[in-house]
């Protein structure tokens, strides 16, 4: 027993020596980025804006926007396309882009956009794409024409191919008892899928009676409890008031206690993002709130769930900035785009006590994803010395849409 007890004692200490020789290397800081739109490079568009981006339950990253055809390029109301490009690489190699929602059949211009300047009734807008990776390998896409009509369609191959689109407009009319909309748009960005399997589109709804026909504005959400086969409207998440001015382009995430938050864009006078969560996605949305450290220039945000190991963080992307160059930075008014930064919470969004720049310079919006292995994706506009492109448009939407790719190392590096 003694020599057993030797034997057991002197293995035990040989473990524990091989262990200690062992040192478990933590990743190098990680960053690249990779244009994966530019202005210019293809004639048929003069900008590409709203970049939206997803990771699919296969691993495959789809990543999409507006093209914007007309010369100037700047007007939501232009000839738009909506376009993809595909990822099976975790974002290091791209297919090429592809048109993505095409609606057969006559399209009218909205009344809305017709009462403005410089429109063209000719043009056809496609506008607000919205893609959800659902757990079950499909892909739900949303997206609207000419701010009037909202349709759904799905990928079943990580978006190779789509379904003939569906409309699904009267899932709006749900609002119009609570508010009289002319101008609907979906996200943009991705939506979310809840635990219980259903799917979340944040949406905001306008009279078409203010400046660009998509003022004054609300915030609220759609959703779908049969695989996006119908879809219902919420509640009025965030009311147009005088304190919460024009709530519009808004993101979702399901907090850890099932409660659904959204991040809302608005020209309040605050220039913070402005808070409110729901117990399921749709109604009984809490009183909002403005949450002081996360800067609002005016302009679209991103926000994912990073969940690897024992960290389970929310990471946000904007311009952090409220800084304006040019004339003066009056309370409610944009403030330059630039400096988009990723922030991370540890306590479910209470709190953002990290925060690290990506772009310093000008950049715009954004979204961001996170690959099966942990890499951090974040999809931007920025400017950049591109050819031909006006001043007003670098301004704007910037000159490309850029991907930046790093991980958590990177990200909590000092």
């Amino acid at each position: 027993m003694v020599a057993f007890n030797n034997l057991l004692s002197m293995r035990t200490f040989l473990l524990l020596a091989l262990l200690s020789c062992v040192t478990v290397q933590a990743a190098e800081p990680l960053l690249t980025k990779q244009d994966l739109f530019v202005s210019g490079e293809d004639p048929a568009y003069n900008v590409y804006h709203i970049p939206g981006i997803v990771v699919t339950a296969k691993g495959t990253v789809l990543a999409w926007c507006e093209a914007r055809k007309r010369p100037s390029g700047v007007s939501d109301w232009d000839d738009i396309r909506i376009l993809l490009r595909r990822s099976t690489d975790e974002g290091k190699t791209w297919s090429a882009p592809k048109s993505i929602a095409d609606v057969p059949g006559p399209k009218a211009k909205n009344p809305s956009a017709l009462q403005m300047k410089n429109v063209d009734p000719n043009d056809v807008t496609y506008n607000n794409p919205v893609l959800i990776a659902d757990k079950n390998g499909a892909v739900h896409m949303l997206f609207c024409l000419e701010y009037m009509r909202a349709f759904y369609q799905r990928s079943d191959d990580d978006g190779v191919s789509w379904s003939t689109p569906i409309e699904i407009t009267s899932a709006f009319e749900g609002f119009k008892k609570n508010y009289d909309w002319k101008v609907l748009a979906t996200g943009p960005n991705h939506g979310i899928q809840l635990k219980t399997g259903r799917l979340v589109v944040p949406v905001w709804l306008s009279t078409g009676t203010g400046s660009n026909g998509h003022h004054p504005s609300v915030s609220a959400t759609i959703y779908s409890d049969d695989s996006g086969k119908s879809w219902h409207a919420g509640d009025i998440a965030v009311p147009a008031t005088e304190e919460w001015d024009d709530p519009n382009e808004t993101v979702a995430i399901e907090l850890n206690d099932g409660r659904v938050m959204l991040n809302v864009r608005s020209q309040s006078k605050a220039h913070r993002r402005l808070i409110t969560t729901s117990p399921d996605g749709a109604t009984a949305w809490t009183t909002p709130k403005f949450d002081d450290a996360l800067l609002e220039p005016i302009c679209m945000a991103g926000i994912v769930r990073y969940a690897f190991g024992d960290q389970n963080l929310i990471l946000f992307s904007n311009p952090h900035n409220l800084e304006k160059a040019k004339g003066k930075a009056e309370p409610g008014k944009n403030r330059d785009r630039k400096n988009v930064s990723v922030k991370i919470s540890r306590d479910e969004g209470q709190t953002w006590p990290v925060n690290k720049t990506i772009e310093p310079g000008a950049s715009m919006y954004s979204d961001i994803a996170v690959t099966h292995s942990g890499t951090i994706l974040c999809f931007y506009g920025r400017s950049g010395e591109v050819q031909g492109l006006a001043t007003g448009l670098a301004a704007f939407a910037g000159g490309r849409l850029t991907l930046a790719r790093f991980n958590l190392e990177w990200l909590t590096a000092p």
